[in-house]
């Protein structure tokens, strides 16, 4: 389980977190929802511990994807992967593989990362951090530049790793995904957890944080895959 007990956080001398109270645990993937600024990567920061006063983590056994990563080197994508084993101090290649087999690009493991499309680019940092074979996976916004249809392989692919055992906790603006895929939906608003519940529940909770109505919708729409 990994989580965190009445946390309040300031950032700048601005509070963006007050008080909250979250935990995940072996076999859930839960989906942190809500509007801009609401401290939805703020949250997932402090799991990691990467912010003051937050318990610090073994890297071997939580990984972490922050917004909008990127490879700032001409790395080929199986490099970007290999990244992954540093917490290890290893270079295995097995675990490289088989991230990147699941997360669709083996056949790129040749190219350089900066010369693909975002997406794929995207694809290749979370290779990385399945390489690392951690037991609980921080994932800010992991389908950011993809594709619909990669989207909902991907995940498809956290809700797989959640469901064999792990703790797979995300960030995400894609209501339908969480509402999907997730097995909780922790919605925030103003700092605070504004509802927890199961993604099968969640959807008044986080059209009102969002502002907006919901019901059935009547006009065509894309479909999920299957």
């Amino acid at each position: 389980m990994i989580g965190l007990s009445h946390a309040t956080l300031a950032l700048g001398g601005h509070v963006v977190l007050h008080d909250v109270g979250f935990a995940a645990g072996a076999g859930e993937l839960v989906a942190l929802c809500g509007p801009n600024g609401a401290g939805k990567s703020t949250l997932l920061r402090a799991l990691a511990g990467l912010l003051p006063g937050t318990p610090g983590r073994d890297p071997r056994r939580v990984a972490y994807l922050p917004q909008g990563a990127r490879c700032a080197w001409g790395l080929t994508v199986e490099q970007v992967a290999a990244l992954g084993r540093i917490p290890h101090r290893d270079r295995v290649a097995a675990p490289v593989t088989n991230a990147l087999e699941l997360c669709g690009i083996l056949g790129l493991r040749a190219a350089r990362v900066d010369r693909i499309s975002g997406g794929e680019a995207r694809r290749a940092m979370l290779a990385r951090a399945f390489a690392t074979e951690p037991e609980v996976f921080l994932l800010d916004e992991p389908t950011a530049d993809l594709d619909p249809a990669a989207s909902h392989a991907v995940m498809r692919l956290l809700r797989a790793t959640a469901d064999a055992g792990r703790t797979v906790v995300v960030v995400l603006h894609a209501l339908d995904l969480a509402l999907r895929y997730a097995h909780r939906v922790v919605v925030l608003a103003e700092g605070r957890v504004a509802a927890d519940l199961p993604a099968s529940q969640a959807l008044p909770a986080a059209a009102a944080a969002f502002g907006l109505p919901f019901g059935p919708d009547p006009e065509p729409r894309l479909l999920p895959p299957g």
